[in-house]
């Protein structure tokens, strides 16, 4: 037993507490299934693995600031005939992130564009993209607040950061001439938007 305490100790000691905590369960099911050191070895750290990424997975849906945590999967297709499903898989795929180009849904209120996007977010996080959602009224509001307290250029850290920036709720507010120049700014500095 004092040897199992020491492993779990340097398992520990070296950041792999979930190794730690699995460590006795992971002999015995090794001792059972009559398992090679190596297998048994590179379950432990698998383990490890999978619970660190579901960890960075979290965080990142965390921090996104997504409004709900629905998928492409979940979105019915049949709902909306005329979203052209091909084109959405091919977004699905997120190349578009990579080549840093802008996706824009177009339709009225209703039609699903937020559950799409978010969909695309979720998408984008569980490959180990970052994201982050706001509606334009808040990202306009924000950078006003930071461009009065003079903070507008670290403010927008929060917004060119992220692999993908999702706008939501572009068509809902009327841009004033202040508001439209925020609105040119952003585009001049090629953010990767969802909207």
């Amino acid at each position: 037993m004092v040897e199992l305490e020491h492993a779990r100790n340097i398992l520990s000691e070296l950041g792999l507490d979930t190794a730690s905590e699995l460590l006795e369960a992971k002999i015995e099911d090794a001792i059972h299934k009559n398992a090679t050191y190596l297998t048994f070895i590179s379950e432990l750290l698998e383990a490890e693995i999978q619970e660190k990424r579901r960890r960075s997975e979290e965080t990142r849906i965390k921090l996104s600031g997504l409004p709900h945590r629905k998928t492409l999967e979940e979105f019915d297709f049949s709902f909306q005939p005329s979203i052209d499903v091909k084109q959405i898989r091919e977004l699905s795929t997120l190349a578009f992130a990579a080549r840093a180009e802008n996706v824009i849904f177009l339709g009225p209120p209703g039609v699903g564009k937020t559950h799409l996007a978010v969909g695309l977010a979720m998408q984008a996080i569980r490959s180990g993209m970052t994201v982050y959602f706001t509606t334009l009224a808040h990202l306009i509001s924000d950078l006003q607040k930071a461009a009065r307290q003079d903070k507008l250029e670290r403010r927008w850290h929060v917004y060119t950061r992220p692999n993908i920036l999702i706008i939501d709720e572009v068509g809902y507010m009327q841009l004033d001439r202040r508001r439209r120049n925020f609105s040119s700014v952003w585009h001049a500095q090629g953010m990767r938007t969802a909207v």
